[in-house]
């Protein structure tokens, strides 16, 4: 799984490097016209050689970065793997966001937001559970069912099985859930082996509660035949802000709902996967 995780991080830097690049395409090549521009206004008998030298040095060596910057922009945006990754980091994100925007709807006190990486829903924890319990809080219930309920809706547009239901309109891009990780996250206080057992217990109880309102999440299948829905306990291991402080401690104790997206490697690998959706079927096995 942590090789999943890698490997997804890798590709969305890479999609991100594209987009950074062009951005510093375009501002060398500004310096570039400048230095120019300078160079040919500067006379070797107005200034010193050393000066007009340095100057035309530096516009030749930015004039080559520039060059070369723009064959691997070229080389990127002709990859129709990176392609086929941009689209489904972006669809990631819009899953993401049309959750957070169903949930705050349904529960407008909710504290729940995207992580930075666009990659997983978090809410947090003391707002689910007692502290120091992994029992969920009777009152709170009904959020982690309805979290259920909205998954339900969503995951059969993105994964393979007998409950798959691809089509255009939800999933342009053809993309794969290959996990969907309810994960545990407590501060710093305490034993760590306290803290690693309280975070999975957590993650359990969430997990349990989902499927007893929607038993079928379990049902939706990755490439591999896999179920997408699985649990996670990480303690104090992953935090998102410093322990040292009030405010930070109470950002580590939640819940993260992550979506992690199946990355091929290969144009035969999108084509495959692709595929799979159109019939709804994991690799293997029948509708």
């Amino acid at each position: 799984m942590r090789a999943v995780r890698r490997r997804q991080h890798d590709d969305e830097e890479e999609s991100a490097f594209v987009s950074m690049t062009d951005m510093t395409v375009s501002f060398l090549f500004i310096v570039m016209i400048l230095l120019a521009f300078f160079a040919s206004q500067l006379k070797p008998d107005s200034v010193s050689r050393k000066d007009y030298d340095r100057v035309v040095n530096e516009r030749d060596a930015l004039r080559d970065e520039v060059k070369s910057l723009k064959e691997q922009v070229e080389k990127l945006k002709n990859n129709p793997i990176e392609t086929y990754l941009g689209a489904v980091a972006a669809e990631r994100r819009r899953i993401l966001q049309d959750l957070q925007s169903k949930l705050r709807t349904d529960f407008p006190d909710l504290q729940v937001v995207i992580s930075e990486e666009m990659d997983a829903l978090r809410f947090k924890g003391d707002g689910l559970f007692p502290t120091g319990s992994s029992e969920l809080r009777p009152d709170k219930r009904r959020i982690v069912e309805t979290i259920a309920a909205r998954l339900g809706e969503v995951l059969p547009c993105y994964t393979l099985g007998r409950l798959s239901s691809w089509r255009n309109g939800c999933n342009a891009a053809g993309a794969a859930i290959e996990a969907v990780q309810i994960e545990g996250h407590t501060d710093s206080d305490g034993q760590d082996n306290n803290n690693l057992t309280l975070s999975t217990s957590r993650a359990n109880e969430t997990f349990f509660a989902m499927l007893k309102r929607e038993p079928t999440l379990v049902e939706h299948r990755n490439n591999r035949q896999q179920p997408v829905l699985s649990v996670a306990g990480y303690g104090k291991m992953r935090p998102v802000a410093d322990n040292r402080t009030t405010e930070g401690k109470a950002m580590n104790r939640r819940i993260d709902l992550r979506i992690i997206m199946y990355s091929p490697r290969s144009i035969d690998e999108i084509r495959k996967v692709q595929d799979d959706l159109r019939k709804g079927v994991a690799a293997g096995g029948a509708r």
